[in-house]
């Protein structure tokens, strides 16, 4: 994922300060606060360059410095403290196939408001755009006047061409070749186009960053919403493909001649492990499988037909342990829901079918960050120009963003 960057990058000398400015800036961003004697060590710069840096960002609303909050080192005066300030913000957007999430999400990773409302029935692409807009606009009523919007990022259940956020295919919403990017950016006008993610791909980068998997260089994060999908980080770094596709694990081939996938085929694994296999399994109607979570909270011992899911679960992480080798796998979704209901049968199946090298190495767990991981994934991919270029960044920004989608 995306690095804190190498200090003295640049051709020439501005260049350097804007590269340091920034990477200065990201750290504070992930840690929430640090010292500046440890932004010192990690940056390789003297501390009068650090100060200066630090001065830069507060200039610019996005730092403050205060007192140290940790124990004092060695000897001499303790290192002041530089924390992130609400001079920017961003707003992220989960769009599921049951719901839809907005919020206004601060540097460090702070959300500092949130709405949520249904998918409009028939799931067409410029009436879920009016519907983001009017949740966007409940959610900057309250922001602060000096801060600026830097952003917008948006997690969408599909196939996302990274270049210009053209949906290829989301299946459970039924689009094909919908150009999301453009047709929400058409809405937003001077707020700019949205960056697009994969939810699955957006949970592995949260989860990376800010949750279970924080220090953790192999990860593998499965999104069990309608349909399953996974984000993928190898050696720190996303796992993208040729076209930026990869991670669709959830119609990968598992049952042959199985169940109809919303894709089109047959015997997928998010046939066996998807919201609908779970709520038959549990007997919630399918008209209420956008109540799932709810349904689950309700279950307190796991049926023989439960246990079946959580068996298949098992079999394809153990698939995932012998092909990926990650040292965590985060269950996002309703699986995050699942799993402790059929936690055995899933550590069974792992033992059973996948290799013993990889499974030891291997460790299921829970989001971290909760029902927010596609959320501070779309935050942190609409922040990634802020922290790239900080002047530039703010230069451009949107200081009235209310007035911007009255509009």
């Amino acid at each position: 994922m995306a690095s804190a960057g190498r200090a003295g990058v640049g051709t020439n000398q501005e260049d350097v300060r804007r590269h340091n400015l920034g990477t200065v800036l990201g750290h504070i961003h992930r840690a929430g606060r640090l010292s500046r004697a440890e932004l010192t060590t990690r940056m390789g710069l003297n501390r009068s360059t650090i100060a200066g840096l630090v001065a830069e960002l507060e200039s610019l609303g996005l730092a403050e410095q205060a007192k140290p909050s940790g124990a004092r080192l060695g000897a001499g005066r303790p290192s002041v403290d530089v924390k992130a300030r609400n001079g920017a913000y961003v707003l992220a957007v989960d769009l599921r196939v049951d719901g839809l999430t907005v919020a206004r999400v601060g540097l460090g990773g702070v959300i500092q408001s949130r709405a949520t409302g249904p998918v409009p029935a028939g799931r067409d692409p410029h009436v879920i755009t009016s519907s983001v807009v009017d949740l966007m606009r409940l959610v900057v009523k309250d922001v602060e006047p000096e801060s600026a919007l830097v952003g917008v990022g948006v997690g969408v259940p599909g196939i996302i061409r990274a270049e210009d956020g053209l949906v290829r295919l989301a299946p459970n919403l039924d689009w094909h070749d919908v150009p999301f990017a453009e047709i929400l950016g058409e809405r937003l006008g001077a707020l700019g186009t949205p960056v697009l993610g994969n939810d699955a791909d957006l949970g592995a980068l949260a989860e990376h960053l800010r949750g279970a998997g924080v220090g953790v260089e192999d990860l593998v994060y499965l999104s069990g919403e309608v349909g399953v999908g996974a984000g993928v980080i190898v050696s720190g770094h996303k796992l993208e493909g040729a076209g930026g596709y990869a991670g669709e694990i959830g119609h990968m081939p598992f049952v042959p001649r199985g169940k109809l996938c919303h894709c089109g085929a047959r015997g997928c694994w998010e046939t066996e492990i998807g919201a609908d296999a779970i709520a038959a399994a549990i007997g919630c109607p399918p008209e209420r499988v956008g109540a799932l979570g709810e349904f689950l909270e309700g279950v307190h011992e796991a049926s023989p037909e439960l246990r079946d899911v959580g068996a298949h679960l098992g079999r394809g992480i153990a698939g995932i342990v012998n092909m990926l080798n990650p040292r965590v796998i985060v269950l996002g979704g309703y699986l995050r829901s699942l799993f402790p209901l059929v936690q055995d049968d899933v550590e069974e199946q792992l033992t059973l079918q996948s290799l013993t090298a990889p499974r030891e190495l291997a460790r299921v767990t829970l989001p971290g960050l909760g029902g927010d991981s596609v959320l501070h994934g779309a935050a942190e991919l609409a922040f990634e120009p802020l922290l790239a270029d900080p002047v530039e960044r703010l230069a451009s920004a949107c200081h009235d963003a209310d007035a911007a989608l009255a509009g």
